[in-house]
């Protein structure tokens, strides 16, 4: 039983983003990402007209890569309680097969299956390479993401509903100056809505547009809104990154200024008297400081955040 635990941490540590220092893992890593690029290339060029030998091949890389994917999923599927140490096993697979990676990695397999025709599923493999390379190493960029619409869902909403009553109030008022120049084109209410759709949220596609004056001066009204209003949710999401983002650094910032003072004092202990560190140690007063805005700041952060700034810690005590 203790061989088959070693065993499974083992193969957990290799299929994980690969540490410094642990080839196997990192090779892994390296490894998967070719595999990925293979599959994706082979994917692209079986859209070609291409000779039947050739096709045949592309075929049996898409088999090989696929039947890769599938081993590596039941892998993590396997390993799926060390990810969630603190979940029983039946809950930690479940909280891994709707997890992101998870949702990728079965959308990845499934059409070469079933469905064929949601093979492009397959380019969200390519999501992976960014966690691989750890393009983003201090956080997890997709949870960023989440994270920020997550928090900013409200005032997100908000917007959404903004621009759908601008939409629909375009369409009514559109159809009511054009209905008699364009009875084909406006035939009622909703018949607009293309077009509002196109205006407001793009350029316009020129297949639908007014031709009375009125109907060109409210086109124009509409159209600037449009752009206002579109900003609207861009704006949010922009101000979500930059808070998430200033969060996170003061966190990095705490944990690499606690570290210090750590060393510090270990410094400082090793050449003084057991009488003189508990009579002078200059270092409590700004480490209790410290650990409470550390943990402040982690109790103001999502759950996500949260497990990284523990794992952060540990790796500094370990250190």
């Amino acid at each position: 039983m203790k061989k088959y635990k070693k065993i499974k941490k083992r193969i957990f540590d290799i299929i994980q983003i690969g540490q410094r220092g642990d080839f196997p893992s990192r090779a892994f890593d390296v490894f998967l990402v070719i595999v990925i690029v293979i599959n994706i290339i082979a994917l692209i060029l079986s859209t070609y007209e291409l000779p039947p030998g050739l096709l045949t091949a592309l075929d049996v890389i898409e088999t090989i890569t696929v039947a890769f994917f599938g081993i590596e999923y039941l892998l993590r599927i396997w390993t799926a309680n060390l990810l969630y140490p603190a979940d029983s096993c039946p809950r930690a697979i479940l909280k891994f097969l709707i997890s992101f990676d998870g949702i990728v990695d079965l959308l990845s397999i499934i059409p070469a299956f079933f469905i064929t025709g949601f093979a492009a599923f397959r380019m969200l493999r390519a999501a992976r390479i960014f966690h691989l390379f750890r393009i983003n190493a201090t956080y997890d960029s997709f949870n960023v993401i989440t994270t920020v619409l997550h928090r900013k869902r409200k005032q997100i909403l908000s917007s959404v509903f903004i621009i759908a009553v601008l939409m629909l109030a375009s369409s009514l008022s559109m159809y009511s100056v054009e209905h008699e120049a364009q009875p084909e084109v406006f035939r009622n209410a909703f018949s607009g809505l293309w077009w509002s759709v196109s205006t407001i949220l793009t350029v316009g596609y020129g297949d639908i547009y007014p031709v009375t004056l009125i109907g060109r001066i409210m086109a124009i009204i509409i159209a600037i809104l449009g752009v206002g209003v579109v900003a609207i949710p861009t704006g949010i999401i922009s101000a979500g990154f930059v808070e998430q983002h200033t969060k996170l650094e003061n966190i990095m910032g705490a944990v690499n200024e606690t570290k210090t003072l750590i060393k510090e004092a270990t410094d400082s202990s090793r050449f003084s008297s057991p009488a003189e560190n508990a009579s002078h140690n200059p270092v409590i007063s700004p480490s209790e400081n410290l650990v409470e805005r550390l943990l402040h700041d982690r109790d103001a952060t999502d759950p996500e955040t949260r497990k990284k700034f523990d794992q952060y810690i540990a790796e500094l005590f370990r250190d």
